[in-house]
């Protein structure tokens, strides 16, 4: 199995478990997973939050929003536990939020751990400037 096909069944794997812990309510889990951009990152719960992951390992990443139920309706926060985006009256109106927060090029979640991520970014950052710098 190549490192994208590992990495895919490592997020499908993730979704699996947040589904089988039953702490995240089951509108707000069908409503992340129908959609792609959400899907393709690495889902985890917390106190029946919703959180999601640009890396599979753990430690995982707080760069992106994630929705918490409160009472009736949900609350969508962060990336930081400081931050509140606001109140969201559906589960599908709470997943709209977090997408208009996404990071830029949040793109499918990375086999490995925060720091990992972080050291592939600069790696792929400092080649994209090599480049840039010998096509100019």
């Amino acid at each position: 199995m190549d490192r994208d096909a590992a990495c895919e069944a490592a997020v499908e794997a993730g979704w699996q478990a947040v589904r089988d812990d039953g702490r995240v309510r089951p509108e707000l889990l069908e409503a992340a997973y129908a959609e792609p951009r959400l899907r393709q990152l690495f889902p985890w719960t917390g106190m029946g939050e919703l959180h999601f992951s640009r890396c599979t390992g753990w430690g995982w990443t707080w760069d992106i929003p994630y929705v918490m139920p409160n009472g009736d309706v949900y609350l969508v926060a962060g990336p930081l536990r400081t931050q509140v985006v606001g109140p969201a009256a559906t589960a599908p109106q709470a997943v709209a939020m977090v997408l208009d927060r996404l990071p830029a090029d949040c793109g499918p979640a990375f086999a490995g751990t925060p720091e990992e991520l972080a050291a592939h970014e600069a790696a792929v950052g400092t080649e994209r400037a090599e480049k840039g710098r010998s096509a100019g």
